[in-house]
């Protein structure tokens, strides 16, 4: 981002740019406010000696060794401005109107009767009166908090010790949504998470930058689902949206049922490992052998040493079907649990029979004339069927053991 600094205060006036900078405003003249770093109200005169920054910055030569004589004014104050908002960040401006604005309302007295209101000082500076009026608040945050001095004490012109410019942004919020209830909750979201809550309202008042940064990164994506799945834990009209756009999606659907499988066949693993049993084909609950249960656990335990990037479906699929079969292996050795597993099974597969036959409709059948031959031939054989498994069982029940 391109950083314009205040040109002097007795450099032409120049036509104010449009207001889109959020960190500062390129400043017009201004007879009532000096730079907060010059020890006079005037430029010095073509010639004369400028006053130079007294301590080197690295392999730079030092101030001294640098003839400013020889240099253009304007460079040289640039420089000044430059060196003064390195020290300083904001607050070298935040001082420009914290002694020279006095908002409306206020009693135009003592050091405040030459001060300008923010609309007068934004006009002469090129910017919003909001943006002012931002500067001001912060300036307004710091003095409660001690840290520079009260607005009715300091006067037009004055040059005080300012902060070191990294404590700017605790104070200062560049942007209007940070006042609002949305921009409260990202501030105070920012604040919980270490970060600057100027960066989380950009991010914020940008969707499109987010959209491009998480279609680009595959790091902004993960941190971005990350915060998608926790704020569904609290937001019930996300989960459906998100549940919705799922279900529009045919490959994203088939992919989250690909991953409640696998989910479903860990935790049928799991359930063994943890609670010692296991359920049978039949539906049976029983304790799980410890051949079993030790196999359960070694394939867990691979299981659960795959990292979040490795696909766990055909881990999952390996550790189910050794499972299962040793499950079905283990109700075949045990005689009693055969003969209740096989007596469950049959049990199970009269009930959907009965089910199903008692759902059949036959007052439909012959209110809407739609019997026709096949069914009563289909009806036949099943009463057949039925008759032979009656006759089976009850020779097997008068049979002694």
């Amino acid at each position: 981002m391109t950083i314009a600094l205040d040109p002097s205060d007795t450099s032409p006036a120049v036509p104010a740019p449009a207001d889109t900078s959020e960190e500062f405003w390129v400043q017009q003249p201004d007879p009532q406010a000096a730079a907060p770093h010059a020890e006079t109200e005037t430029e010095p005169e073509p010639g004369s000696e400028p006053r130079a920054e007294s301590e080197p910055a690295g392999d730079e030569p030092a101030a001294e060794d640098v003839a400013a004589a020889d240099l253009d004014p304007v460079v040289v104050r640039d420089a000044e401005d430059f060196g003064v908002y390195a020290r300083t960040g904001g607050w070298a401006f935040a001082l420009k109107v914290a002694r020279s604005v006095r908002p409306g309302g206020q009693p135009a007295e003592g050091t405040a009767a030459t001060k300008v209101s923010a609309k007068a000082f934004a006009q002469l500076a090129g910017c919003s009166p909001e943006r002012v009026m931002r500067y001001y608040k912060a300036w307004d945050m710091a003095a409660d908090d001690g840290l520079v001095p009260q607005f009715e004490v300091l006067v037009p012109g004055e040059d005080i010790e300012l902060p070191e410019a990294d404590v700017w942004l605790s104070y200062y919020t560049s942007r209007n949504s940070a006042t609002s209830v949305r921009g409260q909750a990202i501030t105070a979201a920012a604040e919980a998470e270490g970060i600057r809550p100027t960066k989380a309202l950009e991010v914020a008042e940008n969707p499109t930058a987010l959209r491009a940064a998480i279609l680009a990164d595959p790091g902004t994506a993960e941190a971005a689902r990350g915060a998608l799945l926790d704020r569904m834990k609290e937001d019930p009209a996300l989960q459906t949206e998100m549940a919705r756009a799922i279900a529009r999606t045919d490959d994203l659907k088939k992919a989250v049922a690909s991953e409640a499988k696998a989910a479903d066949r860990i935790g049928y693993v799991r359930q063994i490992v943890e609670n010692g049993q296991i359920k049978t084909p039949a539906g049976q609950t029983v304790d799980a052998p410890a051949e079993l249960r030790a196999e359960a656990e070694r394939h867990l335990s691979l299981l659960d040493e795959l990292d979040d990037s490795e696909e766990a479906g055909e881990w999952a699929g390996e550790a189910y079907d050794t499972v299962k079969s040793l499950v079905a292996k283990a109700v075949e050795e045990d005689p009693a649990l055969r003969v209740q597993e096989r007596r469950t099974k049959f049990y199970n597969s009269l009930q959907k029979a009965t089910k199903v036959f008692e759902e059949l409709t036959l007052d439909e059948v012959l209110e809407e004339e739609i019997f026709e031959d096949d069914m009563l031939q289909r009806l036949e054989a099943l009463q057949e069927a039925i008759s032979s498994c009656i006759n089976t069982l009850r020779k097997a029940s008068s049979t002694p053991s």
